[in-house]
């Protein structure tokens, strides 16, 4: 049982982005019905669609009200860049929304605004990586990893992060509430690193070359403690 702790541990350690992430958001561009499609210019260009059962109460396709300054909740984490100004899916009424990638990518990140005591769970596991005061003022979220739920009090703003490697990615919006948004982004294709030249900062060097040290050290224990004498 020790073993596998420290086995888990030590990839849990490894699984968050070990370096500055500069992200490629959405560029959002067209509406229809429940429908928004938009691009992410990644070196291979994605094309990223959302569709929300429950609808939406507006959508900014790069004008209006740059609803992601301050950007402190966006960068004060792994990420570098806030979204860009009036690229936003203002989300208004509870239900179901999907959204589907061109290709598969591979490390997501979703940024919200202003959820104001909303919650939402994913069907992908995630982490939090930053939040703080915003627009619209502060407020917290908070992670249930049995659910991959989000729970919200106030008005937060902030990052999660989805690891892994997937197509598509689905959550359920809890509340109706006018309003509350979001928009995506990501680091790199599952294929090709989006980031040229991206180091490990020294702390996450430490922290790989840790998780390294218990998985070898569990794994010699394990060996030494078949070893029998008649």
């Amino acid at each position: 049982m020790k073993t596998k702790f420290l086995i888990a541990a030590s990839l849990l350690a490894m699984a968050a982005p070990g370096y500055a992430v500069e992200v490629v958001w959405a560029d959002w561009q067209s509406v229809n019905g429940n429908t928004v499609t938009g691009t992410m210019a990644t070196t291979t260009p994605i094309t990223v669609t959302f569709n929300a059962t429950g609808g939406f109460g507006f959508v900014e396709t790069g004008t209006g009200t740059n609803f992601w300054s301050p950007g402190t909740p966006y960068t004060s984490g792994v990420v570098t860049n806030a979204p860009p100004a009036a690229e936003l899916i203002a989300l208004n009424l509870k239900g179901t929304n999907t959204i589907t990638f061109s290709q598969p990518v591979h490390g997501l990140y979703f940024a919200i605004i202003s959820w104001n005591g909303n919650n939402a769970t994913f069907d992908q596991p995630f982490q939090i990586i930053s939040q703080g005061c915003g627009y619209w003022g502060c407020g917290t979220i908070t992670l249930d990893p049995s659910t991959n739920t989000f729970l919200s009090t106030g008005e937060p703003h902030g990052v999660i992060y989805f690891p892994g490697t997937f197509s598509s990615l689905t959550f359920t919006d809890t509340h109706n509430e006018y309003w509350h948004g979001i928009t995506v982004g990501v680091e790199r294709l599952a294929t090709q690193e989006e980031i040229d030249g991206a180091v490990p900062e020294p702390a996450s060097w430490a922290m790989m070359i840790a998780g390294f040290g218990l998985a070898g050290f569990a794994m010699r224990t394990r060996r030494r403690t078949r070893v029998s004498f008649a």
